[in-house]
């Protein structure tokens, strides 16, 4: 039996809320390790949620390089749009596992982002999460990373310069 097989929707929700408390302390570093090493980030955009990165203009498409000079460039304080970094508290549930396939597996899951600034305001990011995890050295890993915010207007939500 594979190891991804094997692995239960609890040690998944554990897993990921490990990595939901990783981000909200900004452990930017300690993220990174949860990642494989040919590990992909996406933001679509929410009026072609299902797209592909290659032919269609995403709010964030990084391979594990641009994740990693996103990171560099997050913890840097001359970052302006995150300095002091945001404040944020993300809210996960309604994890699933949608597909069991070899070492990996697709889950689902629903979140929400309550994201604070200095200047007072404060926004809610809401949308559902798309993962494709690995078991790697009997570990969960994250291989894809895709956020699909609900918001019908983005304009209004400010810059997604922080991990959504």
């Amino acid at each position: 039996m594979s190891a991804a097989k094997q692995v239960t929707r609890q040690e998944i929700e554990d897993f990921l809320y490990e990595e939901a408390a990783l981000l909200d302390a900004w452990r930017l570093d300690d993220w990174l390790k949860l990642l494989t090493a040919d590990a992909v980030y996406n933001v679509p955009s929410n009026d072609r949620p299902d797209a592909d990165s290659k032919d269609t203009l995403f709010i964030i498409a990084d391979d594990i390089r641009r994740i990693r000079a996103r990171v560099t460039r997050l913890k840097d304080k001359s970052a302006h749009a995150e300095y002091p970094p945001s404040r944020t508290r993300r809210m996960i549930s309604n994890v699933r596992i949608v597909n069991r396939s070899g070492p990996s597996l697709s889950v689902e899951a629903n979140f929400i982002v309550h994201r604070f600034r200095r200047d007072g305001n404060a926004r809610p990011y809401v949308g559902h999460y798309r993962f494709e995890l690995r078991v790697e050295g009997g570990k969960l890993r994250i291989a894809k990373r895709e956020a699909i915010i609900d918001a019908m207007e983005l304009g209004s939500m400010g810059s997604v310069s922080f991990i959504l």
